[in-house]
């Protein structure tokens, strides 16, 4: 009696917190709003009380407020007490822990990267380590994210059961302190053009860049490339506040737009710029997102910077935390985002969806001017102003990144070759023959969308037009597609190279290395330098 006792407290409780926050933003639906939440209530209690098996209720309600917020967009997420610290962390740039890039999967934690002289490096670690007990508690019989075990207070040990290779292992970490920059690398590509990095906006972003941008000017930097390529996004502020370094204070960067009032912002430029002439190269690819793309599409459309790379992710949406109770938030969607020409970069549309319910590709666009008059369009990211076809991503790479088989295949091509020098590195053809034999003989697949349409035709068949003539030409379509494939290995080899090289170099030589390599071998950098160094050509751009 006293643990049904218990449920019956947390449910009351629940709703007056959901009423509260309800009814703050939308009064005007204040009735409906009571009434559902008076049904839920009841639907929770009874359902709770009368089951035939003990539930719990704390679990009953994560599944239904996730699914709740499952039906609106991908960033609107309830946040518990853990999963606010964790946001905290990312936002502040530091914490205390391993000092790692770990992946989280059902039975095992995956090492993707440790950093240079932090704790896991120091202890041995490697990329493609599988971290299979942590101290006594094995990763396949932890319910929740077990990547959490491996953060503690400075200077305490965790030991961890590993497997490389077919060999375990045991390591004993000592956590320390761990600095996120938000920019990893800066130096001069050559005499005159400064190249700097900037992988996160946290707090720590404009500081740093501002820092970076002063000392590469000190050095002799006459131009700069601003790499915002695999840029997540992060402070909104920080967006503005590194776009501020290259335009005058009072500059409108990004407008947003609620139905709320009080979100209904614009954000102007504040300080004084470092530097508001020197040309100005912005890199973005598909995975640079939301903040990377206020601040290329901000400096886009101010005409201050020639943007090169691929189209950004297209992510036009805010987010802001808002309190809850027992120290839970909900990170929810309140406005989408406008860059000072007035577009709109969001990509997909997550009020409509499709049959399979994902959210629509917005295919229309609508044409807008930057200050000097050039064309730019709004939805599906920001377009550069010169495209890098390596810098594009194409469903085969992505299906080979999401699937890990350039990932283990780094892995087993660092056990097996020694590499001292960054500068003596070549992925030869040789190399490339052999990551194709390896792709074979992996049970990488993937579906593409043909297929997907094909299948479904096929499932769903009109029988009195679908005969067996029709479905062997359906099956032949496939296998060819199939055999298509595997071309498609050789015919996104540049591509597909380029990822392999960027995994490979990691390993041996840290992050540091891989931007070192990029200065001279990276197809972006490249073209951007090329571009610095004609004059000419790069002001004709921004007429």
């Amino acid at each position: 009696m006293k643990k049904m006792l218990g449920k019956k407290i947390l449910i009351p409780a629940f709703a007056i917190v959901i009423l509260i926050a309800g009814s703050s933003f939308v009064k005007s639906d204040f009735f409906e709003i009571a009434k559902q939440i008076e049904i839920f209530t009841t639907l929770f209690k009874e359902l709770n009380m009368n089951y035939v098996d003990e539930t719990n209720p704390a679990e009953l309600m994560d599944t239904a407020i996730k699914n709740m917020l499952d039906d609106l967009d991908p960033y609107t997420k309830f946040l518990n007490e853990q999963d606010v610290e964790t946001y905290r962390i990312n936002n502040a740039g530091e914490y205390s822990g391993i000092g790692a890039l770990v992946r989280s999967f059902k039975d095992r934690l995956l090492i993707v990267e440790p950093y240079k002289d932090y704790p896991a490096d120091k202890a041995g670690l490697k990329a493609g380590d599988e971290i299979i007990k942590i101290g006594a508690i094995s990763v396949s019989d932890f319910d929740n994210n077990a990547s959490e075990l491996l953060k503690g207070a400075n200077n305490t040990a965790v030991e961890v059961t590993f497997k490389r290779q077919g060999e375990t292992k045991v390591a004993t970490i000592t956590r320390a302190a761990v600095e996120v920059d938000a920019v990893p690398f800066y130096k001069m590509v050559d005499n005159k053009t400064g190249y700097i990095v900037l992988s996160r906006f946290n707090a720590k972003a404009s500081a740093q860049t501002k820092e970076a941008l002063v000392d590469l000017k000190e050095k002799g930097a006459e131009k700069i490339i601003l790499d915002l390529r695999n840029n997540p996004g992060g402070l909104l502020s920080e967006a503005i506040n590194v776009t501020n370094l290259f335009v005058d204070k009072g500059e409108l960067i990004v407008t947003t737009k609620s139905k709320v009032k009080k979100f209904n912002t614009e954000y102007k430029t504040r300080n004084k710029p470092v530097d508001m002439e020197i040309p100005l190269v912005v890199l973005v690819n598909g995975s640079s997102a939301s903040a990377s793309e206020i601040v290329s599409g901000g400096l886009q459309d101010l005409d201050r910077a020639v943007v090169m790379g691929a189209r950004s992710f297209g992510k036009g949406l805010v987010q802001r935390p808002l309190k809850l109770t027992y120290g839970t938030q909900l990170k929810v969607t309140i406005s989408r985002y406008y860059t000072p020409s007035g577009r709109c970069i969001q990509s997909l549309d997550y009020w409509n969806r499709d049959e399979d319910g994902n959210a629509v590709q917005k295919t229309a666009f609508k044409d807008f001017k930057t200050r000097n008059g050039r064309k730019v369009q709004d939805g599906g990211g920001v377009l550069p102003d010169i495209e890098v076809a390596s810098a594009k991503a194409n469903e085969l790479t992505t299906a080979l990144l999401n699937n890990n088989v350039i990932f283990d295949y780094a892995t087993n091509y660092f056990y097996k070759h020694q590499l001292q020098e960054v500068s003596n590195f070549k992925f030869s053809d040789t190399d490339y023959k052999e990551f194709k034999t390896f792709v074979s003989k992996s049970d990488f697949s993937y579906e593409t969308k043909t297929e997907k349409t094909l299948k479904a035709a096929m499932t769903d068949r009109e029988e009195v037009i679908f005969n067996d003539a029709i479905e062997n030409d359906f099956r032949t379509l496939l296998l060819d597609i199939e055999k298509s494939k595997i071309a498609a290995l050789d015919d996104y080899q540049r591509e597909i190279k380029s990822k392999l090289e960027d995994e490979i170099v990691k390993r041996y030589f840290y992050r540091e290395g891989l931007y070192d390599y990029y200065l001279k071998n990276d197809d972006a950098i490249l073209a951007a330098t090329e571009l610095l160094d004609n004059e000419n050509k790069y002001w004709d751009i921004l007429k």
